[in-house]
């Protein structure tokens, strides 16, 4: 295993070991000070933890969509992107563990008792349920991959993905359940995120790829590229459709609880520069302007577009628990609640963004230790 001393590979080095540090340093301050070292309370109890859980979901299960479109769906273009999209799936999902094990109370409690005490009508049962078995799908597809045995691995790769579809769908069903969260409270979500995973999935597979070819791409590699590109350039259209509708719907009537949020969210710099600009804006008129053919520019689109993905994950926690479900003043001079404020603790971020860390350092022993070029030549 030899590490090839160029200064992209030194810079992800030295940053790969920082994120790892704060990680670490997270983790003890979790481990001394419990919820008490994170920002959340009682009227926003979900934060930045839940946010990047929901990032690394959601890059796990684009990730196996666009793996899935080889050796499950035998488009030939992308057969060559199988083996390293399906590891991407694994170490995202990894990374996403290592975070909500610090945002529940009792990850080792919870894991015994989701098996002696199941919760068939909580949402938040069957997502962990879930995604247990689409990882565990997720590995069995890897070693068929690696062994070259295209048959079994389309079994548990078709097996992985409707089972990581129904978990993604059903994370997305955590927030369209919230009947007291009118901005949350629909189908809107749990189609939202099956959508935004595979827009993910394809920036980070230009990211992976162009981090892997120092941005010179085999032809092969270049047909895969480019046929996702025009599928992402379809989907950031559709989503752009959605989203506009959703505001929309939002607004009209002036509903209470809704219609408010929706300008509040509107108003905000992460949903105008994060979200609609980084997420959707910028990656969409890149590709459809340059007409597919501008591979290298499509990284540094995808880079700003994972920007943007991570504000979508942020925003959603965050606005759906921005308007206060206590409205009255419990006080004589307070003044009538109006938003709840939110900002991530040290804490957090350390915790959050460390696991970023986890997600380098898994990948890249992953492509150390196994050939996921096969076929790449």
């Amino acid at each position: 295993m030899t590490f090839e001393k160029t200064p992209l590979n030194i810079l992800m080095f030295i940053l790969t070991i920082g994120l790892l540090g704060a990680f670490g340093w997270g983790v003890i301050e979790y481990l001394i000070h419990s919820h008490h070292a994170y920002n959340v309370t009682r009227e926003h109890p979900w934060g930045l933890l839940i946010a990047m859980y929901i990032f690394f979901v959601v890059s796990s299960t684009g990730l196996c969509i666009v793996g899935s479109l080889g050796d499950v769906f035998g488009f030939k273009d992308y057969m060559a992107m199988s083996k390293r999209a399906i590891l991407g799936s694994i170490v995202t999902i990894l990374a996403g563990f290592a975070v909500i094990a610090f945002e529940i109370g009792h990850p080792v409690r919870m894991l015994i008792y989701n098996v002696l005490s199941p919760g068939l009508t909580s949402a938040i049962w069957w997502m962990g349920t879930l995604y247990g078995i689409y990882l565990t799908f997720m590995i069995i597809e890897f070693i068929f991959l690696m062994r070259n045995d295209m048959k079994n691995a389309r079994i548990f790769g078709l097996t992985g993905l409707l089972v990581g579809l129904a978990a993604h769908s059903n994370l997305g069903g955590v927030f369209g359940f919230l009947n007291a969260r009118t901005i949350s409270n629909g189908v809107f979500y749990p189609t939202y995120f099956i959508l935004t995973a595979f827009i993910t999935g394809i920036y980070l597979t230009y990211l992976m790829y162009g981090f892997r070819y120092k941005m010179n791409f085999p032809e092969e590699i270049k047909k895969g590229l480019i046929g996702l590109a025009k599928i992402q350039t379809l989907l950031l259209a559709i989503l752009m459709f959605f989203e506009t509708w959703k505001m929309m719907t939002g607004i009209y009537g002036g509903m209470p609880g809704r219609a408010d949020v929706v300008e509040h969210i509107l108003h905000s710099g992460g949903f105008v520069y994060g979200e609609v600009l980084c997420g959707m804006l910028i990656p969409f008129v890149v590709m459809l302007t340059t007409k597919w053919k501008s591979i290298n520019l499509y990284v540094y689109a995808s880079f700003i577009g994972m920007i943007g993905i991570f504000f979508m994950r942020y925003d959603l926690v965050h606005d759906t628990q921005v308007k206060p479900l206590q409205m009255m003043k419990l006080t004589e001079y307070q003044l009538p609640p109006k938003w709840i404020e939110y900002f991530p603790s040290a804490a957090e971020f350390a915790i959050g963004f460390g696991a970023i860390g986890i997600f380098f350092m898994l990948y890249y022993f992953g492509q150390k230790m196994f050939d996921l070029d096969g076929g790449d030549h």
